[in-house]
């Protein structure tokens, strides 16, 4: 796979570029500076090319995330065959602009510089300037209009060596790690790709944006999401945006890590774990910071998870510590296992079989002599695996017997872990009956 990153000062346009060449909105965009910090990537296919693109904070800020952002930058372009050098002439060059091209120059990589903002031809004039970094011709561009960018990816495609063969996107396990501010979401995904990945700080709210990180774990491909903090009330605009980005990638991933703080729980978990239950996704709960629960807490603190999650009182849990890689390993063995379970399907004979058996062992429930009645069993979609029954009438099924059904699929299918969904269907006379009432109205 090719490697292509993204670079500039800030609020020139790159995350608005790294969008457009992904076909997506990924990342974060706003009208100022300091948005974007942490190094995000997604795939991308062109031409036969599978190419990891990588989007970096703006350079040379000035402010207290500037070296910390530098580094990531620098990470970035670890074995990068490219980089797209985004500008906005329409200002003048900068002196940051300078600096960031020395820093290029000394990094020895393939630049492409891109004028960004170039609207229309009659602002190409302002393109004459850029000559002046010495990377050669610069492309105009528009992020915000899409105009120019075939240009660009032709002019990075000449520093990417040919794929052999047919190039086809193998689709990986997606995880979203969420929970609430500083709980050491960022902290995880470091000790699980043993890098420095995702900015680490004791300020809560430093993640702003989804970043999404692949791995190779056992032969599996992952994406391993990193999602801003989510509060119960955000503190500003940009917070509340990260958080609506944070619930969207809930919803594009296979699997959810709620991450909780072992030395802090409050009634927000509740929250986030009605979060997780509703997205359909089967949820690993994981107790980080795990190392610092003092032993004599220990049963204490688990039976308060206990009561604070009864909703995913199915979810395993897995107990980590990030600082010294304990449970790392539970997190993903975990999360395969779950995945094979979410996508699994039940042959109808089995499930009719066991159908039997569970209105043998629990009574049904019963409204003046006339019992509920279960006829037929299906699963009729995976991911979740969701289950059709027919009966004949579903308004007597009673949430504590719906509970009970499920749990029963999830024991004695093999599902453990797995949410469930079920589906109550009416068929027979009393259906019938009904459609006539109806119809008569």
């Amino acid at each position: 796979m090719h490697k292509v990153a993204i670079v500039g000062r800030p609020n020139v346009g790159k995350s608005s570029l790294f969008n457009r060449l992904i076909g997506r909105r990924e990342a974060v965009v706003a009208d100022f500076p300091g948005v974007t910090r942490d190094a995000k990537e997604a795939v991308m296919l062109h031409h036969n090319h599978r190419i990891t693109l990588v989007d970096t904070g703006g350079l040379w800020s000035g402010d207290e995330w500037e070296m910390v952002i530098r580094e990531k930058a620098e990470w970035a372009l670890e074995g990068a065959d490219a980089v797209i050098f985004v500008l906005d002439p329409r200002d003048g060059l900068s002196a940051a602009d300078y600096e960031v091209a020395d820093w290029l120059r000394r990094l020895g990589k393939p630049v492409v510089v891109v004028a960004n903002k170039i609207d229309s031809p009659k602002h190409e004039p302002y393109l004459a300037e850029l000559w002046a970094l010495g990377f050669g011709e610069p492309v105009a561009i528009s992020a915000e209009h899409a105009r120019g960018l075939d240009d660009l990816m032709d002019r990075v495609m000449e520093h990417l060596p040919e794929d052999e063969g047919d190039v086809s996107e193998v689709a990986p396990i997606r995880i979203s790690l969420i929970g609430r501010p500083n709980v050491g979401k960022s902290s995880l995904l470091n000790a699980i790709t043993q890098s420095d990945r995702a900015i680490v700080a004791d300020v809560p709210g430093t993640t702003r944006d989804s970043l999404d990180v692949e791995w190779d774990y056992g032969g599996q491909r992952f994406v391993l999401v990193d999602t801003a903090g989510i509060r119960k009330k955000p503190d500003t605009a940009i917070e509340d945006y990260a958080i609506q980005r944070s619930q969207a990638a809930i919803e594009r991933s296979d699997l959810i890590w709620l991450v909780l703080n072992a030395n802090d729980l409050g009634d927000h978990e509740l929250k986030l774990a009605n979060l997780a239950y509703d997205s359909g996704k089967p949820v690993i709960v994981v107790v980080n910071k795990w190392d610092l629960v003092p032993d004599e807490e220990l049963k204490r603190t688990e039976k308060e998870l206990d009561q604070k999650l009864f909703h995913i009182a199915y979810a395993p849990r897995v107990y980590t510590s990030a600082i010294n890689d304990y449970g790392i390993h539970d997190m993903l063995a975990e999360a395969m296992k779950l995945y094979d379970k979410w996508q699994s399907r039940v042959p109808t004979a089995e499930l009719n079989r066991w159908l039997e058996i569970w209105q043998i062992k629990h009574s049904v429930p019963n409204f003046g002599g006339r019992p509920l009645k279960m006829y037929f069993m299906t699963q009729v979609e995976t991911a979740p695996p969701t289950f059709a029954i027919f009966c004949n009438r579903a308004d007597y099924v009673t949430r504590s017997y719906e509970g009970f059904i499920q749990n029963r699929i999830r024991d004695d299918l093999d599902l453990a872990g797995v949410p469930v969904r079920l589906k109550w269907k009416e068929k027979g006379p009393y259906k019938k009956g009904r459609k006539g009432q109806q119809a008569e109205e």
